[in-house]
């Protein structure tokens, strides 16, 4: 669905959908191997496809929010201007439309990573919620991006 959308089609989605379907893998401990199990719904760690698949399936995330966003390797950044209720409001939407969004594609939503970092002297510090939990307020983060 998500390949189709970046006109990937024909010989080179059967490609990926071979090359996606029916993995298994196994363990090695001391000499000692498990036996095979499937592995589902899973990209391969440490293959070449692997990031561009990953930037091809949350690359619509930027059409569930009206503010503006930032995305890298695994981290969303969304950011506004808010100095009104209107603004506030706007903010908690798209925190609302983010959510629904991972959902939707059933990727994982880490709530106890999420913070908020009120800039400026006008700025509106409100709290803000996802998944009924109030995000944390912090002057300062780090950040790889």
């Amino acid at each position: 669905m998500k390949l189709d959308a970046h006109r990937i089609v024909g010989k080179m989605l059967m490609w990926i959908e071979n090359w996606l379907s029916n993995k298994k893998q196994r363990v090695i401990l001391n000499g000692c191997l498990s036996e095979w199990t499937d592995v589902m719904n899973e990209v391969p760690q440490r293959s070449v496809l692997g990031p561009l698949l990953f930037v091809i399936f949350i690359n619509d995330i930027d059409n569930c929010v009206a503010g503006k966003i930032l995305k890298f390797a695994d981290d969303t950044k969304i950011f506004q201007t808010v100095v009104s209720a209107e603004d506030v409001s706007a903010l908690q939407s798209d925190l609302s439309n983010l959510v629904a969004w991972f959902k939707e594609w059933q990727m994982l939503f880490n709530v106890e990573k999420c913070k908020v970092m009120h800039i400026g002297y006008n700025n509106v510090q409100v709290e803000y919620v996802v998944n009924d939990v109030k995000l944390e307020r912090v002057a300062d983060e780090k950040d790889l991006g």
